[in-house]
């Protein structure tokens, strides 16, 4: 344990110190005998009288001095990587054309639990979660908290961001946060499973910015259908340019038809080399402040009690 404030302490002798002042000069007025004023002081013992007093004095300035307990962790290990999830969450996902234990499921479920999956066996390295519809935003900043990333996840739903695909708005928001990091490795996975519908930038000049700046995007193609192999297909994903948006960046394009597809991808990106470093331990401090604190507080309402 330790003390927040320590200089605190050097209020403790201040009462005493007070005592040992010299009293001040008589003023004129009516002088009362020593005796009535013998008969009026309680008859308690001395140091009875002075015991409450001396422990919520002491009480109150070990409050003031800000008691705590280290609850540092140790040096964590860490890989080096921020990921960023970009989720397509357009009215598509709704399609009922995937399997989770022998039952059909939309493609946002079937995203939500691999996603969630792969976040939780990413200890050590920093995750956020951007969804975007018509509009892109960040659901989970950067954090080593891959437990929340897995809630956010979780809680994603198709409309919050509009039912359109804004793969490039995606993109850009992923792209501004992880370009202000200084990650040794950068990478974005895209999750989408239609094509750029109301992006203000063209997703491939997206991919070149992306380049420059050493991010990779990993672009997931979900799906049944494809604009290459089924041209006039409703819902159809646009796998030629995800696919052109990883190679520009110098990352990987998964096709994800079946839910046996979604767990490969989490395989394959779960091979990427990690860059290994450590992580300063997290600092926290707990307060004890509120134990003396509380005392001190019971010794003055016992003092007012016995006075009363």
């Amino acid at each position: 344990m330790s003390l927040a404030f320590p200089l605190a302490l050097l209020l403790l002798p201040l009462p005493l110190l007070m005592r040992l002042l010299p009293p001040a000069a008589a003023q004129g007025g009516l002088r009362v005998p020593p005796h009535v004023f013998a008969a009026m002081a309680p008859q308690r013992g001395r140091r009875g009288g002075l015991l409450l007093p001396a422990l919520a004095w002491a009480a109150l300035v070990l409050a003031l001095a800000g008691p705590q307990v280290d609850r540092s962790s140790g040096m964590l290990p860490a890989s080096g990587r921020d990921i960023v999830l970009a989720i397509d969450l357009s009215g598509s996902m709704l399609k009922q054309d995937f399997q989770l234990d022998g039952q059909p499921v939309s493609r946002l479920q079937a995203v939500k639990r691999t996603a969630a999956s792969f976040v939780a066996a990413r200890q050590g390295d920093r995750i956020g979660l951007v969804i975007f519809g018509d509009r892109a935003y960040f659901a989970q900043p950067l954090t080593f908290d891959v437990a929340s990333v897995a809630r956010a996840i979780d809680e994603a739903q198709v409309g919050i961001s509009g039912r359109a695909t804004a793969i490039s708005d995606g993109l850009g928001l992923a792209m501004k946060r992880l370009a202000a990091s200084d990650a040794p490795s950068r990478v974005i996975v895209l999750m989408s499973d239609g094509v750029d519908t109301s992006g203000k930038v063209r997703a491939r000049d997206a991919a070149r910015l992306a380049a420059r700046h050493g991010i990779r995007i990993h672009s997931v193609a979900l799906g049944p259908d494809d604009l290459e192999t089924r041209p006039g297909a409703r819902d159809a994903v646009d796998i030629r340019t995800l696919r052109e948006l990883a190679q520009t960046s110098g990352g990987a394009t998964f096709r994800v038809r079946r839910t046996e597809d979604l767990r490969a991808m989490a395989a394959a990106l779960d091979r990427l080399e990690p860059n290994p470093a450590e992580r300063p331990p997290m600092r926290y401090w707990q307060s004890l402040w509120a134990w003396p604190g509380a005392l001190g507080l019971l010794a003055l309402v016992l003092i007012g009690w016995r006075r009363g």
